[in-house]
């Protein structure tokens, strides 16, 4: 990765750049796709704002775009932002920024540069806007577009570390009626809700470039909003179907408050929360005990693809 230089100009111009390697440059030819992906992390800010925890919400901006592009087997390239805010704070913008150098290097690509806008009476004092935009290659022959998937291949889920960056209005209303605040502890847990909550993104580009790297992977799907329920079927050829199996990895204790304090049905939980897997791998059923069996990576097989269609469970 090119190291980006830091420097906040001003109003109009806030950049960290940094040229796109030469190796990558060499890369781009005619034999390859380049992938984009665009993204923000939606109300999570304003549990960014109402915490003061700035220093990750970068990360979780990064993930977003990159953990997308490499369903389809591309390796990140770079990776743009945009920062919107009512005044520059500049203390405020540097640990946002900490963040997204830190989600760069995590998913290995180069921070190009960014745009900072400021916006006098259109946010509030003190709080911002973020959205991100990271592009990847991948080879013609090597692109991961789920063609190929058929009936028994199994379905491997990496686990997350939370709620990542999806589901937090409802997160906020659940936290509204449960009388606690951000400050008081998670039940059964030695962290507070707010740490809990705003625990950054993973971002699993490395982890699954790897697993791609050593075969039999026919599909990925990233577990953002809408949950198992709505991302796993998007990977499918028509007439396939999922069957997840309950109980197969371990529910976070953070899902678990959030189903009890806000009442919520199982059903409203699926489509709406990764649940504690952040990114599933379509395999056939060799590379499943392969990599199961390889310790390398914390991975469960949580289910496998069947006739029919949508997502069941049993």
């Amino acid at each position: 990765m090119v190291e980006p230089k830091h420097k906040i100009t001003g109003p109009d111009t806030w950049g960290l750049s940094g040229p796109v390697t030469e190796n990558s440059q060499k890369n781009i030819q005619g034999d390859s796709y380049l992938v984009a992906g665009t993204d923000g992390v939606g109300t999570k800010l304003k549990l960014a704002f109402e915490t003061g925890i700035h220093e990750t919400i970068g990360i979780d901006l990064v993930a977003m775009s990159v953990n997308d592009i490499v369903t389809s087997g591309a390796k990140p390239l770079f990776f743009l932002d945009y920062f919107a805010t009512s005044r520059l704070d500049v203390d405020l913008a540097e640990k946002v920024i900490k963040g997204i150098v830190d989600g760069c290097q995590q998913s290995d690509c180069t921070l190009l540069g960014g745009e900072t806008a400021e916006m006098p009476d259109f946010y509030a004092d003190g709080e911002y806007d973020l959205s991100g935009f990271a592009v990847g290659i991948v080879k013609k022959d090597s692109v991961i577009d789920g063609k190929n998937i058929d009936a028994g291949d199994a379905l491997i889920g990496l686990p997350s570390s939370g709620v990542h960056s999806n589901g937090f209005s409802l997160v906020r209303r659940v936290l509204a009626r449960s009388g606690l605040s951000l400050m008081d502890k998670l039940p059964g847990e030695g962290i507070t809700l707010g740490e809990a909550l705003m625990a950054p993104t993973v971002i699993y580009v490395k982890q699954v470039l790897d697993l791609i790297s050593k075969g039999g992977v026919k599909g990925i799907a990233h577990i953002t909003g809408g949950g198992f329920t709505d991302n796993i079927p998007r990977v499918f050829p028509k007439g396939l179907g999922a069957v997840i199996y309950n109980s197969s990895w371990d529910v976070p204790t953070v899902f678990k408050w959030i189903q009890e304090a806000g009442r919520i049905e199982d059903a409203e939980m699926r489509r709406t929360f990764n649940m504690g897997i952040g990114m599933v791998l379509i395999v056939t059923g060799e590379a499943s005990h392969r990599l199961l069996e390889d310790g390398h990576y914390k991975a469960f097989r949580i289910g496998e693809v069947v006739r029919g269609k949508g997502v069941s469970y049993n």
